[in-house]
């Protein structure tokens, strides 16, 4: 378990040292200054591992980590859906689940299936709307959280729907991929548990599949634990050891990533191809929404060529895509919305290529 709450050389650290600093192998001669890969199903008997799905040093370092990021204890995953599986199974038969109406896609079909099964009873609500949720709250056993949420990118209020929400007997999780730590600590506001999809920007290099859970809540850490050992959905420890290579630069990458998106909303919202620009002043993710329809978004994402068609986000890279392609995807996301994931590339090139796009897609 991660010490980021009883170390206070790690409590009074900054973000960007903790990306750098925690999950260390102790500074001594000869010890490595990385956690290496620790290739192993199998642990001599006898002590607290024993075999390879109760733990792994290379786990332990992504974990203490993210861990510390986020001011809590971290159990990895073997992806960000089974991150979010783990939360919602712990919701009991029957329970209610209020949950952005617009929200990350996997959680959303999540959701749907369990209700589907009657394991799970969902209610979805417009985020920003916060007496409305706060009125969901009641009688719900999980308050699911996103803000900004996927791909809408509305903001919940955090600091009021997280109280209503224990007031009224709920616990809450917020899923903070988006966010990240670097920009926001929902722990900090009294959230129950943070979920990531470690595959985004934690991990940045969009080659790991990993997910996390992080909580100060010792009982559900514990709980989830052994579970984890329970299910097998535990992380591989190469993309753990990627994950925690990636988060190194974590605080630089989101910093360049967000100026560059503040730069393109502010120039993407004078283009006559788009009808809407969708940017809640943070973070490296856009959505826009074109004047003239799905066709026009569609086009757009073939006619770049540094932006990247894909359905993925939070790497080094610019991608995006039209997410309404997707027939899961929520019917309230207009048909036209294009999605994007700014990288970490020169601003006048993205901006370039983009708007070149753009102009072809206006004339056309």
């Amino acid at each position: 378990m991660s010490d980021a709450l009883t170390d206070p050389q790690i409590a009074d650290l900054s973000p960007s040292t903790l990306a750098v600093s925690a999950g260390r192998p102790p500074h001594e001669p000869d010890q490595p200054l990385s956690t290496p890969l620790v290739m192993t199903s199998v642990y001599v008997a006898g002590g607290d591992l024993e075999y390879g799905r109760m733990g792994n040093p290379t786990w332990s370092a992504f974990e203490e980590v993210l861990g510390s990021l986020e001011g809590g204890h971290c159990l990895g995953y073997s992806s960000g859906l089974a991150a979010v599986s783990a939360i919602l199974d712990l919701v009991g038969p029957g329970g209610k689940v209020v949950a952005p109406r617009h929200a990350y896609n996997g959680s959303l079909s999540q959701l749907k299936d369990a209700e589907a099964r009657g394991r799970l009873v969902p209610e979805l609500v417009d985020i920003e709307d916060t007496d409305a949720v706060i009125a969901a709250c009641d009688d719900a056993a999980l308050v699911w959280l996103e803000s900004p949420t996927n791909p809408a990118l509305e903001i919940a209020d955090l600091e009021r729907i997280i109280p209503a929400a224990h007031e009224a007997g709920a616990h809450v999780a917020v899923d903070n991929t988006f966010a990240t730590p670097i920009l926001q600590r929902p722990l900090d506001l009294g959230a129950d548990v943070v979920v990531h999809s470690a595959t985004k920007y934690l991990g940045g290099h969009s080659d790991a599949l990993l997910g996390a859970a992080v909580t100060r809540d010792e009982e559900l850490y514990r709980v989830l634990r052994l579970r984890r050992e329970l299910i097998g959905a535990v992380p591989g420890t190469l993309e753990a050891w990627l994950v925690t290579r990636g988060m190194r630069t974590l605080a630089l990458r989101v910093e360049r990533a967000q100026a560059n998106a503040q730069e393109l909303a502010r120039r993407l919202a004078d283009h006559p191809a788009v009808s809407k620009v969708r940017y809640p002043g943070f973070g490296g993710i856009i959505s826009i929404v074109l004047t003239h329809g799905a066709l026009a978004a569609d086009l757009l994402t073939h006619k770049t060529h540094l932006w990247i068609h894909a359905t993925s986000l939070g790497g080094v890279e610019s991608t995006f895509e039209r997410r309404r392609r997707w027939a899961s995807e929520s019917a309230t996301i207009p048909d036209a919305l294009v999605r994007m994931s700014v990288g970490i590339e020169d601003v006048e090139d993205l901006w370039t290529d983009l708007s070149r796009a753009l102009d072809d897609v206006a004339r056309a």
